[in-house]
């Protein structure tokens, strides 16, 4: 179910923080030229802050940010390594939050959680006017040969389709971002390459830390990632892996 995947990063904090991707600062940069507004001295919501990869960002741009996080693992590792940035308990669907009360309301990696039936609502009334919603996803670029020959190998061994199994998916179709809402709002949707380079071992905990793999066990996965180093060190013998990302962002203005 989608509380079962959402719920199995929580005994995965430290390795989702350690190798999860990051986000590019032009993402940021897109962010405030959309918004037309700066993050620097706003009032800044991180929604599913998870470990804080979004939300550490978003304070190193100037935001006044608070994070808010549903789960117990996450809460617990974001407090372990950013003490200086404050953090509640809760989710989108219903915001422990007063009414206009920001300019910003982030979600990395984590809308696809929501009932967008109760969080778009919710985002609009947390947000002052003038406000702004942002989502964004990072996604493998599908037109990159071993990232697609990997992809497929990911769907035959979890038999189906890994981003509908785990409910983000690519997020091109606004359509499906905001199903269920009372109304499709108005928003504004780029994408952005960008690439980071790290060791195999980082490249294969990153997948084992996505909730396909969290759900299947340990066992399962660690038989998928041996076969797959031994694929991977063929395309890269150096033992360097080039990830290269399409970030998929959706900003939804606050009349």
């Amino acid at each position: 179910s989608r509380t079962t995947h959402a719920h199995s990063f929580n005994a995965a904090a430290a390795k989702y923080a350690a190798n999860r991707p990051s986000y590019p600062p032009p993402l940021f940069d897109a962010i405030e030229n959309i918004a037309t507004r700066p993050l620097a001295g706003s009032r800044a919501i991180d929604v599913g802050a998870g470990t804080g990869i979004a939300t550490t960002l978003l304070h190193q741009r100037g935001a006044h940010v608070l994070a808010v996080e549903p789960g117990d693992g996450m809460t617990t590792q974001f407090r372990r390594t950013h003490p200086h940035i404050p953090i509640i308990r809760g989710n989108g669907d219903a915001l422990p939050l007063a009414t206009a009360s920001a300019d910003f309301i982030t979600y990395a990696q984590a809308w696809h959680w929501t009932d967008p039936a109760r969080s778009l609502p919710e985002a609009m009334r947390v947000l002052r006017p003038g406000g702004a919603l942002a989502l964004w996803w990072n996604t493998s670029a599908p037109d990159v040969p071993w990232i697609a020959a990997q992809y497929a190998r990911i769907n035959a061994y979890i038999g189906g389709d890994p981003t509908s199994v785990r409910g983000s998916g690519r997020r091109a179709r606004t359509e499906e971002v905001f199903a269920g809402a009372p109304h499709h709002p108005d928003c504004t949707l780029r994408e952005l390459r960008w690439t980071r380079t790290v060791p195999i071992d980082t490249h294969l905990a990153n997948i084992g830390s996505h909730s396909v793999f969290l759900v299947l066990g340990e066992e399962a996965t660690h038989t998928f990632l041996a076969e797959e180093r031994a694929l991977l060190l063929d395309t890269f013998p150096s033992g360097m892996v080039e990830e290269v990302y399409d970030v998929v962002l959706i900003v939804v203005p606050r009349p």
